[in-house]
């Protein structure tokens, strides 16, 4: 018998939480679900620059979601983020994402999207201080990309838009949940 589950999104970012509410049913295809999203602090910059103060974010948002809206099943923060490699040469600026997955029981699934290099274009600007979405904006003249196809989805032509990005790191997030007979 499939049984309805609440999902808290940590963003407003219609991007996010179809992706969220697509991994779920692609992991669970015998539940239904019903989602939203709520706007929580992450406790990190608005564009973090490096692979732990990402990882940070996403966990801080999955947890101040479940602060705020306790009557879930899961609560779930995508926080994307940047890093420079060591030499800090032209392309040398990666972007990923972070997904963490909380849980009623206080599980907790964690995932990373793949990364991809930047355009120097992009890259200086955000190493300027401007958030990735702002560049994208500005170099690709576009207007609230993130809310739309994102910065990978700008860079591949569509053949992998922000939700698809997200979805997989979604699914591997939800390993843990999937199998509750191993140790994670």
């Amino acid at each position: 018998m499939a049984s309805s589950k609440e999902i808290i999104v940590a963003s407003k970012n219609p991007v996010k939480i179809a992706a969220a509410l697509e991994g779920f049913q692609r992991m669970f295809p015998g539940n239904t679900y019903t989602t939203h999203g709520v706007g929580v602090p992450s406790g990190v910059p608005d564009q973090p620059f490096t692979d732990a103060e990402t990882l940070q974010g996403a966990l801080n948002r999955a947890q101040n979601a479940r602060e705020q809206e306790q009557q879930a099943d899961y609560w779930i923060g995508i926080e994307g983020g940047v890093e420079d490699t060591p030499d800090q040469a032209a392309g040398t600026l990666q972007s990923f994402a972070w997904v963490v997955v909380i849980d009623r029981g206080g599980k907790t699934g964690k995932a990373r999207t793949a990364a991809y290099y930047q355009p120097e274009e992009v890259a200086t600007l955000v190493r300027g201080g401007m958030e990735l979405g702002h560049a994208d904006d500005l170099v690709f003249g576009r207007s609230n990309s993130k809310q739309a196809n994102g910065n990978v989805g700008l860079l591949t032509g569509d053949v992998i838009t922000r939700e698809t990005y997200y979805v997989p790191a979604v699914i591997f997030a939800l390993i843990p949940f999937k199998n509750e007979e191993l140790t994670f």
